[in-house]
């Protein structure tokens, strides 16, 4: 930056003055010049602020110009909105969002950074990250390292400086979305703009890609701190065999919290190596896509359902569904927040719920005897099953609750009522 001074030579006449007492006045001034080196050197220096060098480039042919975090690269996926104030990171590590890009609503993500406890599975299975603004700073003692960094060392994109209102009520409006994320500059929006209209996530099998090898025994339970219904324990002991089509940790925490011995096994595992087990319940776990596209996994709970108590939680309630002649359908936009509102209609009781689900259960379509016992009240869905003659039960959304609120954590009480009635009965 360079700067010149001056003097300038101004009068100052005053309008009920007379010539005769007009007075010149000496002002210092100064002129300022600033450059940025090029006009000297004939090299660019680049601006001290980040500047654009992302796209999302969405079906419908409306792109957003973005700033990249975490990963380079180009990516596809499904876009949808998640409307949780809190737990991006267990967000980013839930299987169920596999081939999807989460957008947050909340529009200050990355200030609590991110630690080892908050994993909700083993690795990150999402796309890509979508959010408003990205702290610059973390605060939290628990805290490890930054979002950023995080998502680098993870192989995960992410883009702030988005406008995410506008994409979400663009979601709403039009339903889920196909998009590609992009920091390429070699590739042309067009050629971004078929790639997202070329690929598509109905049909595919996700389940296969999140779910275990192999069966393992799960041995961790929530932590003493977190653990706010310790009271509600029964004094029998339950083998519990949970299928893993993208189980969160914290299900299975729960599980043993309760008293569960569990052993996880693949999505793939047959029913009669399970039933000779001889396990005093099954978890058909939630997982990601559509359900319709894993026809072997609905084979699977056929076998096993009416033989011991079942529980499943949002893609096994609709592997459930369809195992009990039901249909499932793909929904708009889906449910994806810790805050869906449902009603038990067993008790009458509402329950704030975390959801993140694509696809629902058909009520009209199922069979007499199947009792839908909760229903999401924004919508009207289809939130929960019953049917006590097969000794199964399921909920749409997560009990666990991670991340979101506790309120529907004593189901997990009501498998272990469905597990106790029958062994007593045998």
């Amino acid at each position: 930056m360079a700067t010149k001074a001056m003097y300038l030579s101004v009068t100052n006449q005053s309008l009920l003055s007379s010539p005769a007492t007009t007075k010149s006045l000496q002002v210092r001034s100064f002129t300022v010049r600033c450059s940025t080196g090029a006009a000297s050197t004939g090299v660019p220096v680049s601006a001290p602020w980040k500047v654009s060098d992302a796209r999302l480039v969405l079906e419908d042919g409306s792109i957003w110009k973005a700033k990249s975090f975490g990963a380079s690269g180009t990516q596809v996926g499904e876009v949808v909105f998640n409307t949780s104030l809190t737990g991006y990171q267990e967000i980013l590590t839930d299987p169920s969002y596999a081939g999807q890009f989460v957008l947050m609503t909340n529009p200050h993500i990355g200030n609590t950074g991110v630690n080892i406890d908050d994993e909700e599975s083993i690795k990150c299975f999402l796309g890509g990250l979508v959010i408003r603004s990205l702290s610059i700073s973390t605060s939290n003692w628990r805290c490890t390292e930054s979002l950023s960094d995080y998502l680098s060392k993870r192989n995960i994109m992410g883009i702030y400086d988005v406008d995410t209102r506008a994409i979400t009520r663009r979601l709403r409006e039009d339903g889920s979305l196909i998009g590609v994320l992009s920091t390429e500059k070699s590739k042309t929006d067009e050629e971004l703009l078929e790639m997202s209209r070329t690929w598509d996530i109905v049909g595919v099998d996700l389940i296969s890609t999140v779910s275990c090898k192999k069966p393992y025994e799960w041995v961790g339970k929530t932590d003493m701190e977190w653990d706010f219904n310790s009271n509600k324990r029964h004094g029998d002991a339950f083998h519990v065999v949970a299928y893993d089509f993208g189980i969160k940790h914290n299900i299975l925490r729960r599980l043993a919290s309760y008293g569960c011995k569990i052993t996880v096994v693949p999505s793939t595992w047959p029913a009669s190596e399970t039933l000779k087990m001889k396990p005093d319940g099954v978890l058909f776990s939630n997982g990601p896509g559509d359900p319709s596209a894993v026809p072997y996994a609905v084979e699977t709970v056929k076998a096993i359902i009416g033989n011991v108590p079942v529980f499943g939680i949002c893609m096994g309630h609709q592997l459930l569904g369809q195992a009990l002649g039901g249909k499932t359908y793909k929904m708009k936009f889906g449910h994806h927040g810790g805050n869906h509102p449902v009603r038990n209609l067993r008790n009458g009781s509402v329950e704030i719920s975390a959801q993140n689900h694509n696809y629902a259960v058909d009520p009209e379509s199922l069979p007499n005897g199947v009792e839908v016992t909760h229903v999401n009240l924004n919508d009207g869905s289809c939130a929960g099953l019953a049917f006590p003659q097969q000794k199964l039960m399921s909920l749409q959304y997560h009990p666990e609750a991670s991340p979101g609120p506790h309120d529907s954590d004593l189901v997990f009480d009501d498998f272990m009522e469905l597990m106790k009635r029958e062994k007593a009965s045998t």
